[in-house]
């Protein structure tokens, strides 16, 4: 059996002091770093690649702008900097665009799929602007078709806004509801029957204008994260438990099995070989998380490297089960001797049948072998 579930995650620090630099002109985009930047028109996408050193050191990798109309050339423009190899796989994109072609928004999105991208809303500080430039990144139409190609999407902030077109139920164009099935996106949260915040453009092309809260709620973002996936089975002949979500860090991944002397705890931060080796390395403390609550906590040697992953062990007593079915959140963390905690969480909130489903069958389990 599956369940999903989304849940929010904060704009990265690092990105987010990186754009107030450039919104504050302490660093120039066009010229001062190796950046390409496609000269400002009026009547087409504008494309902006920023990967110069201070910003792949900060963002740690390239920042995409694209602003203006989205023209039915711009894909082709898009995909020949890709294949330059100078809009790299997992780039961060910011979109600031009023619209222009469908079909040419969702070509657009289907190449920022195909590049495992990440998708925002932003404006860049252009040469010789003036101190009356709008800082606010509107996303209408096409755009927003864009934007819902981002493997990570990041939901809307302040006054920036996004649109999206909506359609009567059976009366959504063919080639938009291929893309949407293809991007994840269920058909009916874009339908004129939604309801919600969907204000009308016109009778016929009505559009929603969701704050950061619906998108979330809405499968629209995904704030860096993707869907949280629950696995419960029987396994060795014993009730079985998989947690497992992906993010733009790497997987990561919680597994119970109930046995008769106590719950089998294992968690997986799989984050690439090194950065798993110098966080064991440097591990001080470690410790399960349940509801922001430290649990089963361990100095030193609690946490191994398997693979590319961090790997912690451990027994969760079986009078506490009833905790985990009541679980609002679930991770696994260490801490190095300075403080800093590296590891995962995640909200476990939607999945709560399946918690519920584990903790029954392991509780009969058990009380069959006491």
């Amino acid at each position: 059996m599956l369940y999903r579930n989304t849940f929010r995650r904060r704009f990265h620090p690092l990105a987010c002091l990186l754009l107030s630099a450039a919104s504050a002109g302490l660093f120039q985009p066009a010229q001062a770093q190796k950046s390409t930047t496609r000269e400002q028109t009026a009547s087409q996408l504008n494309i902006q690649v920023n990967d110069d050193r201070m910003t792949l050191s900060m963002a740690r990798v390239p920042q995409i702008y694209l602003y203006g109309p989205i023209d039915t050339d711009a894909p082709q423009r898009f995909e020949a900097l890709i294949r330059s190899g100078r809009i790299k796989p997992g780039s961060d994109v910011y979109l600031n665009s009023p619209g222009g072609s469908v079909s040419a928004g969702i070509a657009l999105g289907r190449l920022i799929r195909q590049g495992s991208m990440v998708t925002h809303l932003g404006v860049p500080r252009l040469p010789h602007q003036t101190t009356t430039f709008n800082r606010s990144a509107m996303c209408d139409g096409a755009c927003a078709y864009a934007y819902l190609g981002g493997l990570y999407r990041w939901a809307i902030s302040g006054s920036d806004r996004i649109g999206f077109p909506t359609y009567r139920e059976q009366q959504t164009p063919a080639d938009v509801a291929a893309y949407l099935k293809d991007m994840g996106i269920d058909l009916a949260t874009l339908t004129a029957a939604a309801g919600g915040t969907a204000s009308t453009g016109s009778a016929q092309d009505p559009t929603l204008w969701p704050n950061g809260e619906e998108m979330i709620a809405r499968g629209l973002a995904n704030n860096g994260r993707q869907n949280l996936i629950a696995t419960y089975k029987y396994q060795q002949g014993a009730p079985y438990l998989e947690l497992k979500q992906q993010d733009r860090n790497g997987e990561h991944k919680i597994t119970f099995l109930c046995k008769p002397h106590g719950v089998e705890l294992t968690t997986y931060d799989t984050i690439g070989a090194v950065r798993a080796r110098g966080i064991v390395t440097r591990e001080q403390r470690s410790y399960f998380e349940l509801n922001q609550q430290e649990t089963l906590p361990q100095e030193r040697g609690g946490v191994t490297v398997a693979d590319d992953s961090v790997v912690m062990q451990r027994i969760y007593p079986l009078n506490q089960l009833q905790q985990l079915a009541s679980a609002k959140a679930m991770g696994a963390w260490v801490r190095d001797r300075t403080g800093i905690r590296f590891g995962f969480a995640f909200e476990v909130t939607g999945v709560k049948k399946v918690l519920t489903d584990f903790y029954e069958a392991c509780t009969s389990v058990t009380q069959q072998h006491a």
